[in-house]
C-alpha cells in the first residue's frame, strides 16, 4: 500500500506543475514584444554615434575659436603698465570753439582761458587786470589832490591852503608863489595823463585777453610736429631774357 500512496502524491504534485508549464507561453509572448523594439534602440545607438563622431568634427573648431578668443581676451586682474605719455596719447583730444571762447572772453575777463584749458595764464591776465586797476585808482587820487591844491593856490583865499600839505613842514613860499602854481599845475596834468594812460591800459588787457582766447583756440588744431621748419641758404636765380644772366642770394625754406 505505501508505493501505491507515493505514486500517487507524486501525480498529484506534477498535474499542477504541467498545467503551469502550458500557461507559461504567455510570458514568452512578452518576451518577444519586449524584444521587438531592440532593433530600434541598435538604431538609436547608431544614431548616437553619428552624432558623438560629428561631436568630435566640431570640438576642434570651438577649441581654436576659445583659443583665439583667450589671445585677444587680456589677464583679467593684471594691468599693462603705461607710461605718462601713452596716458595722454589714449585720453580723447579736446578741441575748443574758437566762437565759443571768444564769446566767454568778452563776457567774463579770462574765461575764455579756462575754457581753452590754459589755466597758466589766468595769473598773467588778472595781473594785468590789478596792476592797471592799482595804477587808475593811484593816479586818480593824486589828479584830485593836485587839482584841489591848483585851485586853492589860484584863488587867493588864505582860508584855503591845501597846497601846504604837498610842501615840507615850515616852507615859506613868500616870493615863490608863481613857482608853486607852475609846479602843481605841471604835476596835476601829468598825473591826470597817467590815469588816462591806466585806463586805456585796462581796457587793452581786456582787448588782448579777449584776443589771446579766440586765437589761442583757433589754432589748437594747428600742426607743430617736428617737420615744421625753415632753412636758410644760398641759392642762384635764373634771368630768362635777352640776356641770360644769373642773380646770386639768400633762398628760405619752409617745410611743412
Amino acid at each position: 500500500m505505501k508505493p501505491a500512496v507515493l505514486v500517487l502524491l507524486a501525480l498529484i504534485l506534477l498535474v499542477p506543475s504541467g498545467v503551469a508549464a502550458q500557461e507559461r507561453p504567455a510570458p514568452a509572448d512578452t518576451l518577444r514584444t519586449d524584444r521587438s523594439p531592440i532593433p530600434a534602440a541598435k538604431s538609436g545607438r547608431g544614431d548616437n554615434r553619428e552624432t558623438a563622431r560629428t561631436t568630435e568634427r566640431q570640438e576642434p573648431d570651438t577649441a581654436v575659436a576659445a583659443a583665439e578668443t583667450d589671445t585677444l581676451r587680456p589677464e583679467t586682474g593684471v594691468l599693462p603698465k603705461l607710461s605718462r605719455q601713452q596716458r595722454r596719447a589714449l585720453r580723447p583730444h579736446f578741441v575748443p570753439d574758437p566762437k565759443r571762447a571768444l564769446w566767454l572772453s568778452l563776457v567774463m575777463p579770462g574765461a575764455g582761458q579756462i575754457y581753452n584749458r590754459k589755466y597758466w595764464k589766468l595769473p598773467i591776465v588778472y595781473g594785468g587786470f590789478l596792476g592797471c586797476t592799482y595804477a587808475l585808482t593811484w593816479n586818480q587820487q593824486m589828479y584830485l589832490d593836485y587839482s584841489q591844491a591848483y585851485l586853492d593856490i589860484m584863488d587867493g583865499d588864505p582860508t584855503t591852503n591845501s597846497f601846504m600839505d604837498m610842501l615840507p613842514p615850515h616852507y615859506d613860499i613868500t616870493g615863490r608863489e608863481e613857482q608853486l602854481k607852475n609846479i602843481l599845475k605841471r604835476r596835476k596834468d601829468r598825473y591826470r595823463r597817467y590815469r588816462d594812460m591806466s585806463a586805456f591800459c585796462f581796457v587793452g588787457v581786456y582787448l588782448i585777453s579777449v584776443i589771446d582766447a579766440y586765437v589761442d583756440a583757433q589754432l589748437s588744431t594747428f600742426d607743430i610736429s617736428p617737420d615744421l621748419s625753415m632753412r636758410l641758404g644760398p641759392s642762384v636765380i635764373e634771368n630768362h631774357g635777352l640776356r641770360n644772366t644769373a642773380s646770386y642770394g639768400v633762398g628760405c625754406s619752409l617745410n611743412f
